[in-house]
């Protein structure tokens, strides 16, 4: 316990740890509430893993209802509630624009700055806390929070101690290292006595047991409906596009399985590779083709159906040569290439490093945080936002609009506190 400060640095109300989206937005609803704020980053400037988001171009949100975000969040989605009710989709867009950043929506919903350019929402943000009077200190890294008798009233940084009144974690997830996400926040938790779950990669590409897929490694197969299978339960399915890689398999209905995988048990996923015909008509159409194939070779017939490089993949997975003569073709053999078009089985390795994962799943336990305020039920002065915690969600602008959302909320329940303290 520490209680006696000899740090001259001016009290601040509220000290924000995390010049990210939820850091940011926290700093601003805090300030909004009269309070006096400091937002502490450790990179040289704020909004660094903003830059990267939808490739450079920051799907900042999806622009949908509430009913309709919330299916799109795996885990602990009711825990979501009040932080969306506070800042919704439109709410975000609208205060984007108040500040300068022009918005656009495209195919799914997603929201995006009308450049093209994720600066341009950093830009906006940054005018946001200039003009509420946020201190901002970049280059500063936070060691540790410190506690007295009366609760958390400081952080240690490299540059010495400074005194607050409340503290906002909003530190991200271990996704990204290089942005600056290395998972402080969840030891700062830890060290509070908050229960921190086990952090797994979220929104990655897959690694699959079969080896096939490596031989197709960047074909791209568009209209395919994977479904994921677990302890006999569908945990997943999709119609979309996806991708063979080195590993296994990417591309966007890979990643969002992977943020449903399971923490235990085999899962199996299946491609359906011709989803707008059924078992019958694919058998009809088949019998038709090898008919009218006669001396030619199984493989012809395949690229009919399939992309040229799957053809002969896909023979070998069907236990055929690809140079087989179609007229030798049986009918089980015919019956297993249906089956085969319609559900070709792949089994779940792993995943790629948490590293490479476009978000963490896991983190500070929502158990832990009162969802109305985002306040740590044990210590009603700690607040946490975004990534830090354990809630994420699909691709489409979600993840971000979650980290927006729940900041905004803390900034406003932090100042909150200390406005109802003063009086």
């Amino acid at each position: 316990m520490h209680t006696a400060f000899t740090q001259t640095e001016k009290t601040s109300d509220v000290m924000v740890i995390g010049g990210g989206a939820a850091g940011m937005m926290a700093a601003l609803f805090a300030a909004q509430e009269g309070a006096r704020v400091t937002l502490l980053e450790k990179n040289e400037k704020l909004g660094k893993k903003i830059y990267i988001t939808g490739k450079g171009r920051c799907n900042v949100t999806n622009q949908c209802d509430m009913d309709t975000f919330l299916q799109n969040v795996p885990r602990n989605p009711r825990f979501l509630y009040s932080a969306l009710r506070l800042m919704n989709p439109d709410d975000l867009l609208f205060l984007l624009q108040q500040y300068g950043c022009e918005t656009k929506v495209e195919r799914g919903r997603r929201a995006f700055p009308v450049s093209d350019k994720a600066s341009d929402v950093t830009k906006a943000l940054e005018k946001a806390l200039r003009q509420q009077g946020v201190q901002v200190k970049l280059n500063t890294e936070v060691k540790g929070l410190l506690q007295d008798d009366t609760g958390l009233c400081a952080v240690q940084t490299d540059k010495g101690v400074l005194p607050c009144r409340a503290v906002i974690v909003c530190t991200g997830g271990v996704s990204y290292p290089s942005t600056g996400s290395t998972g402080d926040g969840y030891r700062f938790a830890e060290k509070m006595g908050l229960h921190v779950t086990e952090r797994k990669p979220s929104l990655v590409g897959i690694l699959t047991q079969e080896t096939w897929p490596m031989e197709l490694q960047g074909l791209t197969l568009k209209n395919v409906c994977l479904t994921g299978m677990s302890c006999g339960k569908i945990i997943y399915s999709e119609l979309g596009e996806m991708l063979f890689t080195h590993f296994g398999v990417s591309g966007p209905l890979v990643i969002e399985l992977s943020s449903h995988l399971p923490d235990k048990g085999e899962t199996v996923f299946y491609l359906d590779l011709k989803p707008g015909l059924t078992e019958e008509q694919l058998d009809q159409r088949l019998q038709r083709e090898i008919k009218a194939a006669g001396k030619k070779q199984v493989n012809s017939i395949l690229q009919t159906l399939l992309p040229q490089r799957m053809a002969a993949v896909f023979a070998k997975v069907c236990g055929m040569e690809g140079t087989k003569v179609c007229s030798q073709i049986t009918g089980k053999e015919r019956s297993r290439m249906v089956q085969l078009l319609k559900k070709l089985p792949l089994t779940v390795k792993g995943t790629r490093p948490i590293a490479e994962a476009i978000v963490t799943r896991g983190g500070v336990d929502v158990k832990e945080i009162a969802p109305g305020t985002m306040a740590a039920k044990k210590i009603p002065n700690l607040f946490f936002a975004g990534e830090v915690m354990d809630v994420d969600a699909h691709t489409g602008g979600y993840n971000l609009q979650i980290a927006f959302s729940t900041g905004a909320l803390a900034g406003k329940s932090a100042a909150k506190l200390i406005k109802d303290r003063n009086e």
